[in-house]
Order: structure tokens, then C-alpha cells, then sequence
């Protein structure tokens, strides 16, 4: 996988934290902690978001075409 660098500016204290799960070897430097935990938050928004929509939908409309294409696949299965 391409890597590009960046630099990002980032709280002393919350610095000072990831210094030190990079010395306690949680993780084996700053950049794969950063990458790590930036995977984690765009998979839960891509999860909250994909949750979201889901609730637009109206379960009986999803119901009720669900059920109609089911009715349209039985009337075209050949006979055996």
C-alpha cells in the first residue's frame, strides 16, 4: 500500500498518551497509531452513516417489494 506523508498538529497531552502505548509497544510508532485509530473513526462513520439511511427507509414499503418480487420470481422458475 502507497504511503504519503502529512503532518498534522496534534495536543501536547494527547501527544504525550501516544508516546506512550508507542513505548509500551501497543503500537510500533506514532504513524501506525495515527493510521490505526484514523481506520477506526472512518469505519464507524461509515457505519453511522450507512445506519442513518437505513432508517429512512419505510419497513413496510421494504415489505411490501420484497414480498412483490418474490411473487414475480415464483410465476418465472421453470417447472421440474
Amino acid at each position: 500500500m502507497a504511503t504519503t506523508k502529512v503532518a498534522v498538529t496534534i495536543d501536547s497531552e494527547l501527544l504525550l498518551e501516544l508516546d506512550q502505548l508507542v513505548a509500551q509497544r501497543v503500537y510500533p510508532n506514532r504513524s501506525r497509531a495515527i493510521q490505526e485509530a484514523l481506520l477506526d473513526k472512518l469505519t464507524r462513520l461509515r457505519r453511522t452513516r450507512l445506519a442513518a439511511e437505513c432508517a429512512k427507509l419505510d419497513p413496510q414499503e421494504e415489505q411490501a417489494l420484497a414480498e412483490e418480487g418474490m411473487n414475480m420470481e415464483l410465476t418465472t422458475w421453470p417447472e421440474y
